[in-house]
């Protein structure tokens, strides 16, 4: 489980790396356009199409990194108030509904995918964009997320301020 948890953690890195490449290039080509438009060139047709798809990659390349750095907000104010026990209940039960709601929305943008795919759907604007690029990064993003948390409910790292390990005699 360490090799597995160590390697998603260098994907998870990797994907945060280039959600920030994108937003260098995303700064060069809004610049770009914005320059040739004030000295009167036409821009390419695509800078606009291009950026829009690139926030949603920005979006969610960077998303299993932030949860493994518990870069999400959490509220601890409450959960630190209560009994240890019921602490970890809650901390498991969080981490289930997320691991949940993350492989529910994977799945669901597999769909999506593959009906792009299959169908040959494109996205007409500036320049004709595969439409199925719109839910590559949703699929395997969530997935990445969904086994972020998984590992916090295995116990390999903790996401909240106090230790889940500690549990002893129901306090």
């Amino acid at each position: 489980m360490g090799a597995f948890d160590w390697l998603l953690g260098r994907l998870t890195l990797a994907l945060a790396w280039v959600a920030c490449a994108i937003v260098v290039a995303m700064l060069v080509m809004i610049v770009t356009d914005v320059s040739m438009r004030y000295l009167a060139i036409r821009p390419p047709d695509w800078t606009s199409t291009y950026v829009e798809y690139l926030l949603l990659y920005v979006t969610m390349l960077p998303a299993p990194w932030l949860v493994r750095e518990r870069g999400h907000v959490a509220i601890e104010a409450l959960v630190a108030s209560l009994p240890r026990l019921l602490q970890v209940a809650l901390a498991n039960l969080v981490y289930v509904v997320c691991i949940l709601v993350a492989f529910l929305c994977s799945y669901l943008s597999w769909g999506l995918l593959v009906e792009a795919w299959e169908t040959n759907a494109l996205d007409v604007r500036g320049v004709d964009i595969p439409t199925w690029l719109q839910f590559a990064p949703l699929t395997v993003c969530f997935a990445l997320v969904g086994l972020e948390f998984l590992m916090f409910l295995l116990g390999r790292r903790r996401y909240y301020s106090y230790d889940l390990g500690e549990v002893k005699d129901g306090v």
